[in-house]
């Protein structure tokens, strides 16, 4: 057997896709786009918070934060535990939920 055992399953850049694809369906559950413009996420025209266009591009979450991966899950799970003053609400999203948003929002370049 030349390769044994090379298939190891999919590829991270493949469970990445699907978890963006999940984030992506998240994101309208939870109608992110009511506050927030997000590219790709239908009827997400919402206008009284920053666009999220190009979010993969930004050095800051919330202007403070610096965007790193743990800290925007953080962020999406409870942004008042990371701003306090933060105007973004809680919406009870799930640590499996915040990541694949995450990676929704991270290909947005």
């Amino acid at each position: 057997m030349l390769c044994g055992g090379c298939d190891s399953g999919p590829s991270s850049s493949t469970t990445e896709q699907q978890a963006a694809l999940r984030g992506k369906a998240l994101m309208s559950q939870y109608q992110c786009g009511s506050c927030h413009a997000i590219p790709g996420v239908a009827d997400a025209r919402g206008v009284s918070a920053v666009s999220l266009e190009g979010f993969a591009r930004r050095s800051y979450i919330g202007g403070r934060l610096p965007n790193r991966p743990s800290t925007l899950e953080a962020w999406i799970i409870d942004p008042h535990a990371q701003i306090a003053a933060a105007n973004m609400p809680a919406l009870a999203v799930s640590p499996e939920q915040a990541r694949d948003m995450a990676a929704y929002l991270r290909t947005l370049k």
